[in-house]
C-alpha cells in the first residue's frame, strides 16, 4: 500500500496559481515527490509562453507527527523550507516578493516534497500560493 496523497490545483490564473496538498501516510512516506510541475501550469493568456518556474509567496501548512522538506528540482535541489512535525503556520513572503528559485545546475522549476519520520497516520495539508514565471 502507499501514503493517502492528493493534490488540488485551486486556481491556475495569469500570475498565480494556489496549489494543495494532502498526505496519510501508511509508513511509506514521500522522498522527492514531484508537487509542482511547472509544466502542467496554464501558460500566459498574453504571450503563450509556458510557465517555466515559480516564486513561492505562502505557505499555509499543517502537520501531525512528520516533517515535510520543500525543495526546487535541480541537480542538487535547492531547499525553500522545512515545515517541522506537529506544527502549524502561515509563512508569508509577500512583504518581499517571495522565495525565487535560485538553484544552479538542473534546474527545472519543479517544486518536490520529501516527508521525514512517517509512521502510520501521520499526515499533512499544505496550501502554497505561487508566482508564475515564464520563459
Amino acid at each position: 500500500m502507499a501514503d493517502l496523497v492528493t493534490s488540488q490545483t485551486i486556481q491556475d490564473g495569469a500570475k498565480v496559481a494556489i496549489m494543495k496538498f494532502t498526505n496519510v501516510s501508511d509508513s511509506t512516506g514521500e522522498s522527492g515527490v514531484v508537487k509542482v510541475d511547472v509544466s502542467a501550469l496554464n501558460s500566459d493568456p498574453l504571450t503563450g509562453k509556458a510557465c517555466t518556474g515559480v516564486v513561492v509567496s505562502r505557505i499555509q501548512f499543517v502537520t501531525y507527527k512528520m516533517a515535510v522538506k520543500i525543495e526546487f528540482d535541480a541537480t542538487t535541489n535547492t531547499l525553500i523550507t522545512y515545515l517541522p512535525e506537529d506544527y502549524s503556520d502561515d509563512l508569508d513572503y509577500r512583504d518581499f516578493s517571495g522565495i525565487p528559485n535560485n538553484s544552479a545546475a538542473g534546474k527545472t522549476g519543479d517544486i518536490l516534497f520529501t516527508t521525514t519520520g512517517a509512521a502510520s497516520g501521520d499526515a499533512y495539508s499544505i496550501v502554497m500560493t505561487l508566482n508564475k514565471t515564464y520563459g
